[in-house]
Formats: C-alpha cells, structure tokens, sequence
C-alpha cells in the first residue's frame, strides 16, 4: 500500500482538460433552432438497430443525458414507427433485420428521413456484405444522410441529424396549411 502510495505522490494527477463546451454550444444551439424553424414542432425519431455492436447505441444514449439535453431540443425519441419523422438506423443490415427494417421504413409516415448512423451503418462496418449481412443501411431502405465513426459521437450524431433536416425538411400537412385545405 504504501508502494502505491509513493507512486501517487510521485507521479501526480493526471488527467485531461475538459472538453471545450462552446463548440458543443454553437452545435445544440444551431440544431434546436432548425429543428424548430423546420417543423415548428418537436422531431419524432424511432431508432433502429439492425445488427449492431450496441457502440452506437452507446452514443445515442448519451444524447438524453444533462449535457446534450436533447429533449430540451424539441427532439424525442418514439416507440413506434407511426409516430416518427425520422428513422435512425444502426449497424450493417443482418439478413434477419432486413424484413423488419423495410416493414419499420413502410410504416414511418411520409415525410420520413433515414439517418443511417455509424460505419457498419453507412458501409458495412468490418462487416460488409456476407452471407449473414446486407452491409451498409442503403442497401435495404434509402438514406438521406450517413454519419461515419466507429462509433460517432454524439456531437456528430447531432449534427447528423440537423444535416438530415437540411437536406429535405418533412413538409407541413394540408392542415397545417388553410390556403391549402380550400384548394383540393
């Protein structure tokens, strides 16, 4: 014990500074002002792993702690598909995933957006194609955006996400358009 202790003494603390929360700022600042000005209204996202190591997963998770605070966002995820505007999709696409992936896509509403999230989601991973996978999530369903990283963290995850609701903004229904309602 005392050898441990000489070692402490001697070697002092070591640890790494704190990560810079400003960039994190800008970055959850800019995603909850999209997401709003967007949708006018929270973002309803059904997660789906479809073969994955649970890394992703991981990260996913971590958007719902204090830090990320991504209910604070306008942003929740759902338990059904029904419910969703986006789908974010994890892993490569085991052969036994694939139905249940493609019956997840047909019940999200249109407009849905497909995030596929990771590397495995995006290219197969270490994976790939095999007799047990399909690879990537684009070869089962389509996707709107890719987020690489083994695993992405979640910064990225949000970024990927506000990137998703860039590139095609879910549209607002006929009842939430009155000059719209009196045309058809």
């Amino acid at each position: 014990m005392l050898h441990i202790l000489r070692q402490i003494a001697k070697t002092g603390i070591k640890t790494d500074a704190a990560p810079n929360a400003d960039l994190d700022n800008i970055v959850v600042s800019r995603l909850q002002e999209q997401v709003l000005k967007t949708l006018g209204r929270a973002l309803a996202i059904r997660q789906v792993d479809a073969g994955s190591c649970n890394g992703c997963e991981l990260e996913i998770h971590a958007l719902g702690n204090p830090y990320y605070n991504i209910e604070g966002l306008g942003i929740r995820f759902v338990a059904s598909p029904r419910h969703a505007d986006m789908l974010l999709v994890t892993g490569p696409v085991s052969k036994h995933m694939a139905i249940a992936l493609q019956r997840t896509y047909d019940a999200t509403p249109e407009p849905k957006l497909v995030v596929a999230v990771g590397d495995c989601g995006c290219s197969g991973g270490i994976f790939g194609e095999s007799y047990a996978s399909f690879g990537r999530v684009a070869n089962v369903i389509p996707v709107d955006v890719e987020i690489p990283g083994c695993p992405p963290t979640p910064t990225a995850l949000l970024e990927g996400i506000l990137a998703a609701i860039a590139v095609r903004p879910p549209t607002a229904t006929p009842a939430d358009n009155p000059d719209a309602a009196g045309s058809s």
